[in-house]
């Protein structure tokens, strides 16, 4: 089974997708903070990690970082979360290490497409 790393501080929203995705048969982890989301990033080996960028004291775009930084070569998918839409933004989140980027609140049809493009699915999950 596919496992997803979602990073989340919000409850509603960690809550809304994690169901969102389970019923598209993906296996869900959550990180609600930056720190958690390193470690799950190691111990966990998600699929793909899905980064809310607005975390608290500690970004997700940190948490990207330290990730990347951490990987040793291993490459995993990171798509950002964020409720900031402009074209910079999305250059922040790609500059950060991010792999692609998908505005708040999350269109979970588009947002589908992306995970079945990034996990390299053929068919929707």
């Amino acid at each position: 089974m596919t496992t997803i790393l979602l990073v989340e501080d919000n409850e509603l929203n960690r809550d809304m997708l994690s169901r969102r995705l389970s019923r598209r048969g993906y296996e869900i982890v959550v990180a609600d903070s930056a720190p958690s989301a390193v470690e799950l990033a190691d111990s966990a080996n998600p699929d793909l990690i899905l980064m809310d960028v607005s975390l608290g004291e500690t970004s997700g775009l940190d948490a990207t970082r330290d990730i990347r930084a951490a990987q040793n070569g291993h490459h995993v998918p990171i798509i950002a979360l964020t409720a900031h839409a402009l074209s910079t933004d999305r250059e922040q989140c790609l500059e950060a290490g991010c792999d692609d980027f998908e505005t708040k609140p999350v269109d979970m049809d588009r947002l589908a497409r992306k995970l079945t493009t990034w996990l390299g699915e053929t068919s929707d999950a």
